[in-house]
């Protein structure tokens, strides 16, 4: 029974879960800069995300490695430290079904609200993705997330794209 825990515990870390002595999603606000290409997370628009190891920590600062862009950052960051044997034991994204979100279009160009607050995440996982859009965030296209299928196709249906899992991101997805 207790290996049966051990597994399912570490195998929900692994795939981006929160087992229940994961820490909680904290704020990305103030000076906090994206793990991978040191924006200011709370000055540029779309979904954020931070990830928090269980056994090691982002250069540079303690848990979570944070990131302004899931696509560009977040996602490029999980996997490869995945090779190198880093077990992640939380990933928060933006929940946009959780918060009043905007979309602002600016030279033709469609982006969607960042949002940094601590109730502004949920779990990874637990969110389908809206990915190949016309809506951006800070480094272009981006996956953006929602807890509600509704709410993703909702916004597919006036921008275009498709609606994944979280298990379904990967190279070849990120590489699009």
């Amino acid at each position: 029974m207790a290996g049966s825990l051990l597994v399912g515990t570490t195998l929900a870390g692994c795939l981006g879960g929160t087992p229940e002595s994961a820490p909680d999603a904290v704020a990305l606000s103030g000076s906090l800069q994206c793990d991978v290409c040191g924006m200011i997370i709370e000055k540029h628009p779309g979904p954020n995300g931070q990830i928090f190891y269980a056994d090691e920590r982002p250069e540079g600062h303690d848990n979570p490695a944070r990131f302004d862009s899931l696509k560009q950052c977040l996602f490029p960051y999980k996997l490869e430290h995945e090779r190198l044997g880093w077990n992640a034991a939380a990933v928060y994204v933006t929940d946009y079904s959780s918060i009043d979100y905007d979309l602002q279009t600016e030279g033709g160009t469609t982006y969607i609200s960042s949002h940094t607050a601590p109730g502004s995440f949920g779990v990874a996982k637990d969110l389908r993705y809206v990915v190949e859009s016309d809506v951006q965030g800070a480094m272009g296209p981006d996956f953006i997330p929602f807890s509600e299928r509704g709410d993703a196709e909702a916004l597919t249906s006036t921008y275009g794209g498709t609606v994944v899992e979280y298990g379904e991101i990967g190279e070849g997805l990120i590489g699009r």
